[in-house]
């Protein structure tokens, strides 16, 4: 019973990893092959060829973002687009959502934002408890004159806006405004971090490589 046990956990630690990764693979190639519907009835794959190639819808989503991309570079592309944001905000429950979905897409595309390019050591949910968060930005405006005026923070304290994610599944998780000497920058990846949370600490990216996280555990015991 004992080998058997051994073996199962054995085959199960080989297939699932494969299993779930081959399952996400097919969902995102099944769901972009629907972008070819766009396409008129005589231009379909399945019509030209009399028979269904898997992928060619991740070649033709490719296409189109890279030919989106490159027309909003150029000076008429860019009128183009501000003319379509500009059209957007006009329409009442469109404007609201567009509006928060592009703040949302800039931050996180954009080649400027540091948003998700950070990964820290913080205090949650409560001091002397360490989770692993994403900086997201920094506080402004009436948000960050309130953190200001606690009678816990100086003035002229800085703090940070994180995300903490949960585990094992990181899309769902905390927006929390921290200070920012009271978080410890990592230097491992997002994506070792992420791997991290997700194996719920069992994969640790070659341990911590912050020298200053032993010092503040240290000062925190």
């Amino acid at each position: 019973m004992a080998n058997l046990r051994k073996w199962l956990f054995s085959g199960l630690l080989v297939l699932v990893p494969l299993i779930i990764t081959l399952w996400v693979l097919d969902w995102v190639v099944s769901t972009l092959d629907q972008t070819l519907r766009i396409l008129p009835g005589a231009w379909q794959p399945d019509q030209l060829f009399g028979f269904h190639v898997p992928g060619l819808g991740v070649i033709f989503a490719l296409v189109v973002v890279l030919s989106i991309g490159a027309l909003a570079s150029n000076i008429i592309g860019h009128q183009l687009v501000n003319w379509w944001h500009a059209l957007l905000h006009r329409i009442p429950v469109v404007r609201s959502i567009y509006s928060g979905v592009k703040q949302v897409s800039d931050t996180l595309f954009s080649e400027k934002g540091n948003a998700f390019r950070k990964a820290l050591l913080v205090q949650w949910p409560q001091e002397g408890m360490w989770t692993i968060a994403f900086l997201t930005g920094t506080p402004q405006g009436e948000v960050l004159q309130q953190l200001r005026t606690k009678p816990v923070s100086a003035a002229d304290e800085d703090f940070v806006s994180v995300y903490v994610p949960t585990t094992p599944n990181p899309t769902g998780g905390y927006f929390v405004m921290v200070r920012a000497r009271d978080c410890v920058e990592l230097q491992m990846s997002v994506d070792e971090a992420l791997t991290y949370i997700v194996s719920m600490g069992v994969i640790v990216p070659g341990g911590p490589k912050n020298p200053n996280l032993k010092a503040t555990a240290s000062a925190t015991a």
